[in-house]
């Protein structure tokens, strides 16, 4: 009997080294090295990064594939995301940050504004970029804003010169009097460009009406209303109107009202033209800024916020060839 009980120590000693064996793979649904947070194949420092993006739509999705490639180009396999979406909700944006700060991850990306406000409240040690916000003052309650936030956020931001937009609509539609200001009256950004192109405009002889809707329930409500009263609309770089785009146009369209959009995913969607930016080159910007950062290059509170290097005059042929719009040159298809 002692030999075999010997025999089953034995046993029972090399399936448990068997065992812990098998646990030092990396198999589905276990993380590697880099990603819990220990050292890297090369042995170097790694990093996890948090990505809460407000609503799935073309500008951000191309905004936060800008920000991984450049953040993968600077530090490979030692970088990893956990990419989260808000579906358009504010307060799950809280939750997911509530979640990156428990998750004690060492850089935030705050896709759009609603998710940069909850970051500015869920943390004040942890770096947070923003991109595709349109102004950081306002965004963050910030007067007399000079271009850099402070303490421990900075980013990008997606504003495109209004005036230029205005002008853009003044071009393409000299004749039209009445311009309608579609846009979701719970995006703060939205409402400063309503409010800066409708000043622009009305120095150059248009009436201008706001019409905003607070979410996506009403939004045909007010859409319908818009286009039964306005020759031509604005919309502006807007979350809630780009995820809805196909609404819009589905309304506007029919009543052969043009849209000039803020940017080139709204315009794709439902517009005639924009002045826009590279959404992709923007999450680029973001991505080295945060490498910077990641690698103690740069001082977060001391980074202004970055700008968009370039716009572009881009036109929806489908959308200008249905209703009759001749776009002059200088303009380049939306494909």
């Amino acid at each position: 009997m002692r030999k075999s009980s010997e025999l089953m120590s034995v046993i029972l000693a090399g399936a448990v080294a068997l065992s812990m064996a098998g646990c030092s793979g990396t198999g589905a649904g276990e993380t590697t090295a880099a990603q819990s947070g220990g050292a890297s194949q090369g042995g170097g420092e790694t990093y996890k990064v948090g990505i809460c993006q407000l609503v799935q739509h073309e500008a951000l999705d191309a905004a936060t594939k800008g920000f991984m490639d450049a953040l993968k180009e600077e530090l490979g396999d030692a970088v990893t995301f956990d990419e989260q979406n808000a579906q358009g909700d504010s307060n799950t944006c809280t939750t997911i940050i509530n979640n990156f700060v428990s998750g004690d991850v060492d850089l935030i990306l705050a896709n759009a504004t609603a998710a940069l406000q909850a970051a500015q409240a869920g943390t004040n040690e942890i770096p947070v970029l923003g991109t595709s916000v349109t102004e950081y003052g306002v965004a963050l309650g910030i007067d007399d804003f000079k271009g850099t936030v402070g303490g421990n956020i900075s980013g990008t931001s997606d504003l495109a010169p209004l005036d230029q937009q205005a002008a853009m609509l003044k071009e393409l539609f000299p004749d039209a009097k009445k311009v309608g200001l579609l846009y979701c009256s719970a995006e703060a950004n939205s409402q400063y460009q309503v409010d800066t192109v409708k000043a622009a405009l009305e120095g150059m002889g248009y009436t201008c009406e706001y019409y905003s809707f607070s979410d996506s329930n009403d939004l045909s409500t007010v859409a319908t209303k818009a286009s039964a009263d306005s020759d031509v609309l604005y919309v502006p770089t807007d979350n809630t109107a780009a995820a809805a785009a196909e609404t819009i146009d589905n309304i506007c369209r029919p009543a052969g009202v043009p849209i000039i959009a803020g940017e080139e995913g709204i315009c794709k969607g439902c517009g005639v033209a924009t002045l826009s930016i590279s959404y992709y080159d923007l999450g680029v910007a973001t991505g080295k800024m945060a490498a910077k950062i990641l690698k103690g290059e740069a001082d977060i509170s001391q980074m202004p916020i970055e700008y968009a290097p370039q716009f572009t005059r881009k036109y929806n042929k489908r959308i200008c060839d249905e209703l009759g719009i001749q776009i002059p040159e200088g303009y380049t298809a939306i494909e």
